[in-house]
């Protein structure tokens, strides 16, 4: 490899637990519609995709519906929401492991990035990345592969020399969508057989892990 591996990482599922404050979140929006609010359990499959694509699946592809749920949801997260958090164990150690092997690091998320720019920052994440990537408030750039086209433009990254890391296939197939290799890991929301099916290059179990498995699949690539 001529440069630094960039890493492309995930936040929700990946280096957080969000659970509580992105359900609390969708059943305020819910609620504010007259809408029936799901037991919370039954709305982890909302974490990890986009959010607008989250409200049209609870409310069959009604727009306008879909669009306030949206200005609910952000109502309640950027006060509350984006706190109701919880920083996943042996993240940041796996994280300064990373960086001092000197990998170049990027948090690429479909959340808001202001909310996910907050969050990191309220982590004391920041001082491990070189630049946090989300979506827009329109909508732009929620969209994996679109997201993940975008960090490399801007940051000139070179797709054979950079990895994206998360939890959901989503992040696994935007990653082979702009020809990069994606790890998946098993503490977040998805399963081992849904990053499989979706074309992870390997998988961490454990925090822990991370790096020996990033070392594993950069050296496999350059090989």
């Amino acid at each position: 490899m001529s440069g630094r591996p960039a890493l492309l990482v995930d936040l929700d599922g990946t280096l957080t637990d969000p659970f509580v404050g992105i359900t609390r979140s969708i059943g305020h929006a819910l609620q504010g519609l007259g809408r029936p609010v799901p037991p919370a359990e039954s709305l982890r499959w909302c974490i990890g995709p986009p959010l607008q694509a989250v409200f049209a699946a609870l409310l069959d592809d009604d727009a306008a519906a879909v669009a306030r749920a949206v200005a609910l949801y952000r109502e309640r997260y950027a006060a509350v929401g984006k706190f109701e958090n919880r920083l996943i164990d042996g993240i940041p150690e796996a994280l300064d492991t990373l960086r001092t092997s000197g990998f170049r690091l990027f948090v690429c998320t479909s959340k808001l990035e202001s909310y996910a720019a907050d969050i990191v920052e309220h982590f004391d994440l920041a001082q491990y990345f070189e630049g946090v990537c989300g979506s827009r408030p329109d909508g732009a750039l929620a969209d994996k592969a679109a997201l993940i086209a975008d960090v490399v433009a801007r940051h000139a990254l070179a797709p054979s020399e950079a990895l994206m890391i998360g939890d959901r296939r989503h992040d696994v197939a935007g990653a082979r969508a702009n020809g990069l290799a994606a790890l998946g890991v098993l503490w977040g929301f998805g399963d081992r057989a849904e990053l499989e099916t979706a074309g992870a290059a390997a998988i961490a179990e454990r925090p822990p892990a991370l790096p020996g498995a990033v070392a594993g699949l950069l050296a496999g690539a350059a090989a």
